[in-house]
């Protein structure tokens, strides 16, 4: 099914919380032991989120076993003031996919999403998709197999990563919708994460740290 849609249609029929005011505006306060303004949204199974601690840190575990179910942020950022996401993660266990372009291979063991709302008119919609890859290299991007151009993946890392490992990362989300949708978008509605793999019907099991944006 077209995911971005689904998404959207959560956006579009409840409210979205307006960014607070300083440097930094908390997406995700896993740290802290909180989920709060994240829902859940079912598309085939249910992977596990479970808030716990790792080498002494809050940190989300997300757990995926032919399923593909996302945590939605619907949170209103102007990315004039706050251009820069900033995230961690890594990932235990790496999937086995061939052909991420495709419908058959359109699963992450990570991935983290800004989707612009194009409310009734889907046309209008727009999504980042910044994904661990398997067979893509980093910095290769392209259309999802699933929405086409309206919704970009955008490989951060891939199969020649470390998964034992952290990696921290900070994308001007401002540039990126300029670099791959070819104009400027100043507000962005949500931020989702997934970890999915109904249509390779694999396994994996990946770590998320604290989401936020800011100024800098």
């Amino acid at each position: 099914m077209k995911r971005l849609i689904v998404i959207v249609l959560i956006i579009f029929f409840s409210s979205v919380a307006g960014a607070a005011e300083g440097d930094r505006v908390d997406i995700g306060e896993f740290s802290a032991g909180r989920l709060d303004g994240w829902e859940v949204k079912v598309f085939t199974g249910e992977t596990r989120y479970q808030l716990t601690q790792r080498d002494g840190t809050g940190i989300l575990r997300a757990e995926s076993r032919s399923s593909a179910s996302g945590l939605v942020r619907k949170i209103k950022i102007d990315l004039k003031q706050y251009p820069f996401l900033n995230w961690r993660w890594r990932i235990e266990t790496p999937l086995n996919t061939e052909d991420e372009e495709s419908k058959a291979g359109d699963d992450y063991a990570a991935r983290i999403y800004v989707v612009v709302d194009g409310g009734l008119l889907f046309w209008n919609t727009r999504a980042i998709n910044y994904v661990w890859a398997h067979t893509s290299p980093k910095g290769k991007s392209w259309p999802n197999a699933y929405a086409g151009s309206n919704a970009m993946m955008l490989a951060l890392r891939s199969n020649q990563d470390n998964s034992s490992l952290w990696y921290s990362e900070k994308r001007n989300v401002f540039k990126d919708f300029q670099m791959l949708f070819g104009k400027e978008i100043r507000y962005i509605d949500a931020v989702a994460l997934m970890t999915d793999t109904d249509d390779s019907r694999g396994q994996a099991v990946s770590f998320y740290g604290d989401i936020f944006f800011s100024s800098r």
